[in-house]
């Protein structure tokens, strides 16, 4: 317990775990509709997901870039922290793999939308980039070490390489388009591709 929650009475500390849990499902409502809708969707939408009022966003987050951001933060934690578990709970390494790769698809979809909400801050937009690089791509490479590790992949691609492989792959991306184009089924079809040859 830090020294501040040494001296908080049992009121306030459930208070602050209350707040920080109702903002967890605020960010998972959030990345859901901007995955579905796109960064510009309505609050009122975010709001009816989270089954929160309109203005618990708002205390939480003033402006739709301070949203955007947290929600960006939340899903580079979320990818971060699903490696591990994904490797133990999956029965291959590759299988592990894949499925941290279907949820990246998720995040890069999203994050088509960043660039342009925070257009007025570049500098705020290369620190999350250079975040986003520090967090996922030892995510990655870690589950890409274990296939290869257990021979269930080729060994010459590294993480950068597939993650840019797969942002390629969602470029263009519209959220709720009906282009008919599935950056999901097309990430799987390069995960499958990795697969190592029986003869290798």
């Amino acid at each position: 317990m830090s020294q501040v929650e040494q001296g908080a009475t049992p009121s306030s500390v459930r208070k602050r775990a209350d707040a920080r849990r109702n903002q967890q499902v605020l960010l998972d409502a959030a990345a859901a509709v901007f995955i579905t809708h796109g960064v510009d969707a309505p609050v009122r939408m975010i709001a009816a997901k989270a089954e929160m009022g309109i203005g618990t966003i708002y205390r939480h987050f003033p402006t739709r870039a301070d949203l955007i951001v947290a929600v960006y933060r939340h899903q580079v934690e979320a990818l971060a922290d699903a490696a591990p578990r994904y490797l133990a709970g999956v029965e291959t390494a590759r299988e592990a793999l894949a499925k941290w790769m279907d949820q990246f698809v998720n995040f890069l979809v999203t994050k088509h939308g960043l660039a342009g909400a925070l257009r007025s801050d570049d500098s705020g937009f290369q620190t999350l980039h250079a975040y986003f690089l520090d967090r996922l791509v030892p995510a990655c490479a870690s589950l890409l070490e274990a296939a290869i590790e257990a021979g269930q992949i080729r060994q010459d691609v590294d993480a950068l390489t597939l993650m840019h492989a797969a942002g390629n792959l969602c470029i263009g991306v519209e959220v709720g388009g009906t282009t008919g184009y599935d950056a999901h089924r097309m990430v799987g079809l390069l995960i499958a591709g990795l697969r190592q040859s029986p003869s290798a």
